[in-house]
């Protein structure tokens, strides 16, 4: 049989008189359903007492106050502009990140190579390749143009003109903006100033879509920017701006913020080292921007070429832009910074056309009446070159480097690169091979065999 179930009841019986509990069972009680009454809530808040402790009520003004104080200031320092008005100088570039104290600039920059180390070597520069390379520095070179100047000259172009406007996106004057957007981006120059994470303000972000984004920027003070601001301006105008307004944005403000920084601190920013990397991602504006006019300056120091230069031996490059860079720098006056860059290339590597080889040797062969001393990285791109590419030589060509070698040596390198050239073949030469019934047959080198697919 199944257990009993108890009663629920029983428990409250038994706590009942006797005379209740008989009569309980015969009669039925009614529960009370009436609802509870609605009270009026203005009648409640009357009853009811909330009372606030008068220092947390002090605390609570003294916070509002100071909120009220802020507020203003930013206010009155946004309507002053830049802080000319009131007798400041701007800020001398570059500068460190704003409003911060010693411990945050070491944890930026780093007290020590541990932050910096991870992402270029460190540099060794003995005192015999500073003298060798400034013999190629060029200090009569063009000055730095930055975007103030730019838009500076084409302001006093359009006020010689008499009611006409350049035709050039660029040429729209700063003065012919409306007050009420001037004001906006005064207002993101403020916020880019102190920019440290996060997200950037909407206006910021629509620059690119602009006609005359050069202006717009220009009111936003780029050299005032954190380095946190510049990668992330970096990323956003790398993104959505075409070859040539990006090769433009990297020439006229990346560049120069790099080489004040590297100037200055002997090394490069995090964030700014960050923002060069997202500038390859535009390997022909990188190339057009950054690289070539740092050779064509003649005063780009090694450190310069070797940290910028440790972005392009990371990054993939693709190869058609690759072969253009090498041909322009071959091209060029010789300095410090060509071998760096060509070494970077050379190494990684490509299967070059003829033409960039040919280009590359002719680089070399200029050196042959050169009176100079030529530094250790010259003999090493050399080096390099022979070790990659001996095979794509031909016997001519080889002759003329092994003449150059004796008129351009080095004591350790030079022996390297001459039994490189002496112990390979030559793109010219005529390889003979036995064919399948047992005779000697000749057969063209590679070369010629693409020449003469190219002809039929």
């Amino acid at each position: 049989m199944g257990k009993a179930k108890k009663l629920k009841h029983l428990k409250a019986i038994r706590n009942e008189p006797l005379d209740q509990q008989i009569g309980g069972h015969n009669a039925v009680k009614q529960r009370d359903r009436q609802k509870a009454k609605y009270k009026d809530s203005t009648e409640e808040e009357g009853n009811q007492q909330n009372y606030i402790d008068p220092k947390l009520t002090a605390r609570i003004l003294k916070s509002a106050r100071r909120q009220q104080t802020e507020l203003e200031d930013e206010l009155a320092e946004t309507a002053g502009g830049s802080g000319l008005a009131d007798g400041r100088t701007p800020a001398r570039k570059p500068t460190k990140l704003a409003n911060t104290g010693d411990d945050q600039t070491d944890s930026e920059y780093g007290s020590d190579d541990e932050a910096v180390d991870d992402y270029y070597e460190s540099i060794q520069i003995t005192a015999e390749d500073e003298r060798a390379l400034e013999v190629f520095m060029n200090r009569d070179g063009e000055k730095r143009k930055t975007l103030a100047d730019v838009i500076a000259e084409k302001i006093r172009e359009k006020e010689t003109e008499i009611q006409t406007q350049l035709s050039d996106a660029t040429g729209i004057n700063v003065e012919d903006l409306d007050e009420k957007v001037v004001e906006l981006y005064k207002g993101v120059k403020l916020v880019l100033s102190r920019y440290r994470s996060g997200k950037l303000p909407k206006a910021f972000k629509i620059i690119p879509a602009l006609s005359n984004w050069e202006q717009i920027l220009e009111i936003t003070d780029p050299d005032g920017w954190t380095a946190a601001a510049m990668m992330a301006a970096t990323r956003i105008f790398t993104s959505n701006l075409k070859e040539r307004m990006a090769q433009r944005f990297y020439n006229l403000i990346l560049l120069p913020r790099l080489r004040d920084d590297i100037d200055e601190y002997k090394r490069l920013n995090f964030h700014l080292y960050q923002a060069l990397r997202k500038s390859l991602f535009k390997s022909a504006a990188f190339f057009k921007g950054i690289i070539l006019p740092l050779c064509e300056s003649g005063n780009c120091t090694l450190r310069e070429a070797v940290i910028i230069g440790s972005v392009m031996a990371k990054q993939h490059i693709p190869i058609l832009h690759s072969c253009a860079a090498m041909l322009k720098i071959a091209e060029m006056d010789y300095s410090g910074a060509n071998s760096v860059f060509l070494h970077i290339l050379i190494n990684k590597k490509y299967a070059l056309p003829y033409r960039v080889v040919d280009a590359l040797v002719y680089h070399f062969l200029r050196f042959s009446n050169d009176k100079r001393e030529l530094p250790i990285l010259w003999h090493q791109c050399l080096l390099v070159f022979a070790q990659h590419y001996k095979q794509d030589l031909s016997s001519e060509q080889k002759d003329a480097l092994l003449e150059l070698l004796r008129l351009q040596s080095h004591y350790q390198i030079t022996p390297e690169i001459r039994k490189e050239l002496l112990n390979s073949k030559s793109r010219d030469e005529i390889v003979v091979e036995p064919s399948a019934d047992g005779s000697v047959g000749e057969t063209s080198s590679p070369a010629d065999t693409m020449e003469d697919e190219s002809n039929e």
